[in-house]
């Protein structure tokens, strides 16, 4: 069976809304370069962190629970997670948005039998598609508008 044939195709439209969303709102805001790019970068880490094997995310989540101190700073952080959770819900909402599109793409893909890689890629694709969507999509309402 071709591998367009057993791609996921309802959770892939799903992350390439969700992230066409956040790239109308960065381009809503007109956000510079530097945040697109920091963006690029978290989306990498945020898809590479779901297609990484859980045994290896459990091996460095110990690490941040070995010492008294290490764990206070994972406590003071969280609490300051929370806070900026209250703060900016809206935010906040549209990054568990985000994160769940993500995971269900990500539980299809392994369901579906791809390897690590092929899951990996293939979420990064629809996840920067997404964003350029967003864009090019704002881009072309405002100039309709005017």
């Amino acid at each position: 069976m071709s591998i367009v044939k057993r791609l996921p195709w309802i959770s892939l439209v799903l992350v390439l809304l969700s992230y066409s969303t956040l790239g109308w709102f960065l381009s809503e805001t007109q956000a510079s370069v530097l945040v697109w790019m920091v963006l690029m970068l978290g989306i990498l880490l945020l898809v590479g962190s779901l297609t990484t094997p859980w045994s290896a995310m459990a091996d460095y989540y110990t690490l941040l629970f070995r010492s008294n101190l290490k764990s206070f700073a994972v406590a003071v952080v969280g609490a300051f997670l929370f806070f900026l959770m209250l703060a900016w819900f809206r935010l906040f909402l549209d990054t568990l948005l985000i994160i769940s599109a993500a995971v269900l793409a990500r539980i299809d893909f392994q369901t579906a039998g791809f390897t690590q890689g092929q899951a990996f890629l293939v979420t990064f694709i629809f996840s920067l598609a997404g964003l350029a969507l967003g864009k090019v999509l704002h881009m072309g309402f405002l100039q309709e508008l005017w």
